[in-house]
This record gives C-alpha cells, sequence and structure tokens, in this order.
C-alpha cells in the first residue's frame, strides 16, 4: 500500500497543530511570550503534535484500508467515530489558550496552574488513540489479507 498520503497528511497534521497552537498563542500573548512559553514546553508541545500526526496518518491508513476492502465486498468492523474523538481528545489541554477568548477565566487560571499535568493527560490520550487505532488497523489488515486471499 502506498504510505505517501498517510505521512504527507501526518505531516500535515502535526504542522496544523503546531500552526494553531503559534497562532492562539501568538494572538493571545505576543510573539515573545509565545517563544518563551514554547521553549518552556517544547518537549510537550512537540509530542502532542507529533502524536496527533501520528493518529491522523494512522486514520488515514486505515481508512485507505477500510475503502480498499469495501470494494473487494468486504465489511471491516472499524468505528470512525471513536477514532475521531481519540484524535481530537488530545488537544484538551488548548483550551487554556482559548478560553480567555470566551471569557472562561475560572477555567484558564485551573488550567496555567496545571498546565504540565493537562499535558500529561494530553500524551496519555494520544497514546491511547495511537493504540486504539493501530488496533483497528490491524484488524484491518488481516480482514484485507483474508479478502485477497480468497479472491
Amino acid at each position: 500500500m502506498n504510505m505517501g498520503k498517510p505521512l504527507l497528511a501526518s505531516i500535515a497534521a502535526a504542522l496544523a497543530l503546531l500552526g494553531v497552537y503559534f497562532g492562539a498563542l501568538g494572538i493571545l500573548s505576543g510573539w515573545n511570550a509565545t517563544v518563551e512559553q514554547f521553549l518552556t514546553y517544547r518537549y510537550f508541545v512537540l509530542a502532542l503534535a507529533v502524536g496527533f500526526g501520528v493518529q491522523v496518518g494512522l486514520f488515514v491508513h486505515l481508512r485507505a484500508l477500510v475503502h480498499g476492502a469495501r470494494k473487494q465486498g468486504v465489511v471491516l468492523a472499524t468505528s470512525g467515530t471513536a477514532s475521531t474523538a481519540a484524535m481530537v481528545s488530545c488537544c484538551t489541554h488548548y483550551l487554556a489558550n482559548i478560553a480567555p477568548v470566551i471569557g472562561a477565566a475560572g477555567l484558564v487560571t485551573f488550567a496555567t496552574q496545571y498546565q504540565v499535568e493537562l499535558f500529561w493527560v494530553g500524551i496519555l490520550f494520544n497514546a491511547a488513540g495511537i493504540l486504539y487505532i493501530v488496533s483497528k488497523v490491524i484488524q484491518a489488515t488481516k480482514e484485507h489479507a483474508k479478502c485477497v486471499v480468497v479472491s
């Protein structure tokens, strides 16, 4: 299977998430504060961006596997909704960056006080999402292989 599209989707998603991070934080705090914040938390931010990118790449790959199997008449038990929810859930810590816009001062205070813990929660959601999608890719690959052998 061609891995070009999933790889490009993965890179684009990671860069898009970094763009949202820098854009939102830059608008709210200014460029110097954004760079300082990034340098302080770069390992967390980069881990979240890479994890999100991996999930998107896996999801694109899974969707291609399912689509290819459906062309051959095989129905796979995959849950796009759960995969999408897992991908989106990794970004919960970004509420700290957008909450001022929606006027949630209490949430911002909480998120700022527990920022590192929220980064870890985001990383755990990333890992859970990756594991879930990988299990579905493995399942879809097995089903696709059965279909190819039968055909």
